[in-house]
């Protein structure tokens, strides 16, 4: 039996016992706006509770998996704004990977095409990385003048250690997934025609175990490894708001929707 679930941003398809949550927003690569974002909150709170569901994949509409944050809803922000409403609105991101690492059954995300920032984020809250041959990801923070927010540093250093995680989000480069596989970021690269399958069949790998054992065991090792990132990442929505008032980061913003070179001066 399958189930189709869709709303304007994100679908939800259910095959027996197999969720697949697909990013509904292929006319702008899937950029993540606050829309997208909280209906993939809800999307995922609700299939975490379901009993019937054992596995969870994670992918998306187009040739992109996502390439992060909607920055011209990002440019539109108001610069003037109370520095309380900057920070309710900078804490939902974390509040998104919160949610997709604390889904109870395992997940699996499938990434294709560009993967970068907040896209890539969201594929390493998730327990497994399936990449096309073609892929690439990256974090492009650093080049619009950003922090890596939404506590997703301990994230990349947990999976990549620390100065391929330094490399990766200091620099800002898209790089290939089969570097990326053998950095310890994807689990598995495959041929681009064959990504449904691959993430399919992991999914049902973990699906067909005691799902009970399943779940305990993915809680008990996200907990050990993550025990103090909320405690010392409690700082990043600061961060982010004390580079959104800067010079620099209204000029790459800028620069990026008007389609030409940025050029920071340290302000």
């Amino acid at each position: 039996m399958s189930t189709v679930e869709e709303r304007s941003l994100i679908k939800l398809n259910v095959e027996a016992d197999v969720a697949t949550i697909v990013l509904n927003r292929p006319d702008v690569r899937n950029a993540l706006n606050r829309q997208l974002m909280i209906d993939l909150i809800d999307v995922a709170q609700s299939v975490s509770d379901r009993e019937d569901i054992r596995a969870v994949l994670l992918t998306s509409e187009g040739q992109d998996f996502s390439v992060g944050a909607d920055l011209k809803e990002v440019a539109g922000m108001d610069p003037a704004g109370s520095l309380l409403r900057a920070r309710r609105d900078a804490e939902l991101g974390r509040k998104l990977l919160t949610t997709i690492k604390s889904i109870h059954q395992p997940t699996i995300c499938a990434v294709r095409g560009v993967t970068t920032g907040g896209g890539a984020c969201l594929a390493a809250a998730c327990d497994f990385r399936i990449a096309s041959q073609s892929a690439r990801i990256g974090l492009g923070e650093v080049k619009v003048g950003m922090n890596l927010m939404w506590n997703a540093v301990p994230l990349f250093v947990e999976l990549l250690g620390l100065s391929r995680a330094k490399r990766l989000i200091m620099s800002g480069d898209l790089l290939g997934a089969e570097t990326l596989e053998q950095w310890g970021l994807l689990d598995e690269v495959c041929p681009d025609t064959e990504l449904k399958n691959v993430a399919v069949q992991w999914a049902r790998q973990y699906a067909d175990l005691p799902p009970v054992a399943v779940q305990m065991i993915k809680r008990s090792v996200n907990q050990y490894a993550l025990a103090l990132s909320e405690a010392v990442m409690h700082m990043d929505e600061d961060q982010w708001i004390l580079a959104a008032r800067s010079d620099d980061f209204k000029e790459c913003v800028s620069a990026f929707v008007e389609k030409r070179t940025a050029k920071p001066t340290g302000f």
